[in-house]
C-alpha cells in the first residue's frame, strides 16, 4: 500500500470529527492533562529556540514483565533500580495464570493491588492489548469495548493515568479500512478521557505504526489521542508511506514528525540484520533507534513525563522463541535500566558542559 503524503484534514472533515467527539473529548483531554501536570510531555518552546537548558523531571519506569512473570519479581526489579512505579503489561500472581492486567480474574487483580500497595510501588502506565497487532479491525468492536470497560475501573483503583493502545493489526490488503479504525479509536479515546485516563498510541505493528504519515493522519482524526513513542520499533517496521519495496523506518524522522504529541516514551534499541532478515536487539544507545539523540532532544525540550524501558533482550513479548533463564531475564532488565540511567547522566553532563562553554 502507498500512503499519500500527510495533509491536514479538510475543514469539512475536521468539522465532522468535531461533531462526533471533539467537544467533550477536548474538555476531557484538557482536564486529564491538567490533573497530570502534563500537556504533551514536552515544553511549549519550539525546537532549537531555547534560551537556556530547561530542567526536566523524567519519570523512569519499565515494562516489568520483561524482568519476570511474577508480580513480586516485577516489584523487586523496580525497587532494585530505585524507581517508584512500573509499567504493567502481563502479570502473574500465585494461583492464577499469567495475563494482561485487564484480563486477570477479579481475585487475581485484588491480590495484585495488595502486593503493589504493600511495596509502595505505583503503576505509571498500563500497556494494554487494546487494538494491538493481534486484534483485527474486522473483529467485533464489542470485544474491544469490553476490554476498555474492564480497564477503566482497574486503572482508577490503581491511580494510573496512562494507557497504551494501538490501532489494530495491519491488513494484508490495499484497503486498511481507515474510516472504521478512526471511528473505533475515537470511541476508545472518548471513553478513557471521560474517565480521566489518557490513552497513548504506540508506533508498533498496527495502522499508526506503518509510518509517520499514518500516525499523523490518525492523530488528526482522533481528538485527544496522544503518542507513546517507541524508539526501537522503527528499526524493524517497514515504512509503508514509501514505494515498494518498503525501506525500514527512520527512528528520528518518525519521532520528529510526532514529537508534539508525545506523552510517554518506550526505550528500546535494535539494529536490522538484512542477511538474517531479523531484528537484533541491543542495549540503549547501541542500535539504530537513535536513542541518545532522541533522549537529548527530549531533555532539551524539558520533557517531564515517562521514560519506560522495554529491553526485548532476554524475552520478546510477541516472540515466544526468545527465552532465557529467570535469573538472566531479571539481570538483563536491571542492567538495561542502569545503562539507561548512565546514558541520561552522560547526556546531562554534556549539556551542562555545553552550557558552560556558551555561557
Amino acid at each position: 500500500m502507498r500512503c499519500q503524503p500527510f495533509r491536514p484534514a479538510s475543514r469539512s472533515r475536521r468539522n465532522e470529527a468535531a461533531r462526533i467527539s471533539s467537544g467533550q473529548t477536548k474538555r476531557a483531554a484538557d482536564s486529564v492533562n491538567a490533573a497530570m501536570g502534563v500537556k504533551t510531555g514536552l515544553s511549549s518552546v519550539p525546537p532549537g529556540r531555547h534560551t537556556h537548558r530547561p530542567e526536566t523531571n523524567m519519570i523512569l519506569t519499565g515494562i516489568t514483565d520483561e524482568a519476570g512473570a511474577a508480580l513480586e519479581v516485577q516489584i523487586r526489579a523496580t525497587q532494585v533500580l530505585g524507581w517508584r512505579a512500573l509499567e504493567a503489561r502481563n502479570v502473574q500472581v500465585a494461583g492464577y495464570p499469567n495475563g494482561n492486567l485487564h484480563d486477570l480474574p477479579e481475585a487475581a487483580f485484588d491480590r495484585a493491588v495488595e502486593l503493589l500497595q504493600a511495596a509502595g510501588v505505583g503503576v505509571y502506565c498500563f500497556s494494554s492489548t487494546i487494538g494491538n497487532w493481534a486484534k483485527r479491525i474486522e473483529d467485533p468492536f464489542e470485544v474491544t469495548l469490553a476490554e476498555v470497560g474492564r480497564a477503566i475501573p482497574r486503572m482508577t483503583r490503581l491511580g494510573t493515568r496512562f494507557i497504551r493502545v494501538m490501532s489494530f493489526a495491519i491488513r494484508d490488503a490495499e484497503d486498511q479500512l481507515e474510516e472504521e479504525r478512526f471511528r473505533r479509536m475515537r470511541e476508545i479515546t472518548r471513553r478513557f478521557l471521560d474517565a480521566g485516563i489518557q490513552p497513548v498510541h504506540e508506533n508498533c505493528m498496527n495502522y499508526g505504526g506503518m509510518g509517520w504519515p499514518f500516525m499523523r493522519k490518525l492523530l488528526d482524526q482522533v481528538p485527544g489521542l496522544k503518542v507513546v513513542f517507541d524508539t526501537g520499533n522503527p528499526v524493524f517496521n517497514p515504512d509503508r508511506s514509501r514505494p515498494k519495496p518498503w525501506p525500514k523506518q527512520d527512528a528520528w524522522e518518525f519521532y520528529a514528525h510526532v514529537r508534539e504529541f508525545i506523552a510517554h516514551v518506550h526505550v528500546k534499541d535494535a539494529r536490522w540484520d538484512p542477511l538474517r532478515n531479523e531484528t537484533v536487539y541491543t542495549y540503549p544507545g547501541e542500535g539504530a533507534g537513535q536513542v541518545r539523540r532522541i533522549l537529548q532532544d527530549l531533555l532539551d525540550q524539558g520533557y517531564d513525563a515517562g521514560i519506560s524501558i522495554e529491553p526485548h533482550l532476554a524475552v520478546v513479548f510477541h516472540d515466544a522463541s526468545v527465552t532465557a533463564s529467570a535469573q538472566a531475564q531479571f539481570d538483563t532488565y536491571i542492567e538495561y535500566g542502569r545503562r539507561l540511567m548512565r546514558l541520561l547522566d552522560e547526556i546531562r553532563v554534556e549539556r551542562d558542559a555545553g552550557a558552560g562553554r556558551t555561557g
